[in-house]
């Protein structure tokens, strides 16, 4: 793929100072760049390769200034960083979705529309009464159940399986393995010591940016949805139960597992091995840190857990630095003992 670096500037509303009409057909490192590349500068350490770069193009601060002379083009916006990740996002969307078209065979049900611009692979199906939007990528050995919602965009990576009445919002991605839809984990237990399955009857709404690693599970709703708003991301092999809901621009990291009916709160991170017992509530901008199990809701905003049970950051950290001198602390206590129960010579 090739731009234009007046077409780049374009895409990152960006002011461009000198050769707009520069060709780019990719993207290096500052300091690695040679002429065709396109590069950025966000960290002041690396100011110094500015004037040395091969790249012919640079991503700078619209408030960079400039100590000597510089050959390459430079594309000024406000965040240097920000601009190159969503070139980086634009310029994978583009890679990886470069095919249209349908590759045979693949099947879609009856009653079901996709739209225009779409791709669909080699064994990928489709059920009934499906409303999948413009521009969507399916890979092959994909499975999309019936009455299913798809928005604009949204791409669904090789062998992810989609269930009925699941509703996926526009630029989301599926990624390999993952499983959409598939039953809550609910069983009645009865007198004799059996399990009685209850019928998962509601489904999984994912919104508008939301993306679902490989091999991750979330499970519908007993009733009702389960929810994962709008720009969330979830790592791979994360498990979501049924009824949950993941707040706006959450993300979850690789082996997290969260309970059923559980409410996780806008903007929250939860590290790699958490645990999320069910039915409680975390708030708005809650960090868990690793391997943390968490047990109890929180309601205030911004507050770091860590350990298991989880508590607050500044009392775990507090009670691990305790919990290191417990054996002086114990010989300590063992001294005194001795001392109080030997009587003193007169």
């Amino acid at each position: 793929m090739e731009f234009t670096v007046g077409q780049i500037a374009e895409v990152l509303r960006g002011a461009v100072e000198g050769d707009a009409s520069q060709r780019i057909d990719r993207l290096a490192k500052i300091e690695e760049a040679q002429p065709g590349a396109l590069s950025f500068l966000a960290n002041a350490r690396y100011e110094p390769y500015l004037y040395t770069t091969g790249a012919s193009a640079v991503i700078v601060s619209r408030t960079q200034v400039l100590h000597k002379p510089v050959a390459a083009a430079l594309i000024r916006v406000d965040d240097p960083y920000t601009s190159f990740t969503t070139l980086l996002e634009f310029y994978q969307q583009a890679s990886r979705t470069g095919k249209r078209g349908v590759e045979e065979p693949a099947f879609m049900g009856t009653n079901s529309e996709i739209g225009d611009n779409h791709y669909r692979g080699a064994f990928s199906y489709i059920g009934d009464n499906c409303r999948i939007g413009r521009d969507v990528v399916i890979f092959p050995q994909a499975y999309i159940g019936d009455r299913c919602v798809i928005g604009d965009g949204t791409i669904v990576y090789a062998g992810a399986k989609i269930y009925a009445e699941t509703v996926i919002g526009a630029r989301c991605i599926i990624h390999a393995g993952a499983v959409i839809g598939s039953d809550g984990f609910g069983f009645a237990p009865q007198p004799d010591g059996s399990y009685h399955t209850i019928p998962q009857i509601g489904n999984v709404v994912l919104e508008d940016n939301v993306s679902v690693g490989a091999n991750a599970t979330i499970d519908c709703a007993t009733m009702g949805s389960t929810i994962i708003r709008e720009g969330a991301k979830i790592d791979n092999l994360v498990q979501i139960a049924h009824n949950v809901e993941i707040g706006r621009h959450t993300v979850v990291a690789a082996q997290t597992g969260i309970a059923g009916s559980t409410k996780i709160g806008d903007c929250c991170v939860i590290a790699g091995q958490v645990g999320i017992g069910g039915h409680i509530s975390l708030a708005n901008r809650t960090t868990v840190t690793a391997q943390s199990g968490v047990g109890k809701s929180t309601k205030k905003e911004g507050i770091l857990l860590q350990g298991s049970p989880a508590f607050s950051l500044r009392d775990s950290l507090r009670a691990n630095a305790v919990f290191r001198h417990l054996p002086e602390l114990e010989r300590r206590l063992s001294e005194l003992e001795n001392k109080q129960q030997t009587p003193e010579k007169s």
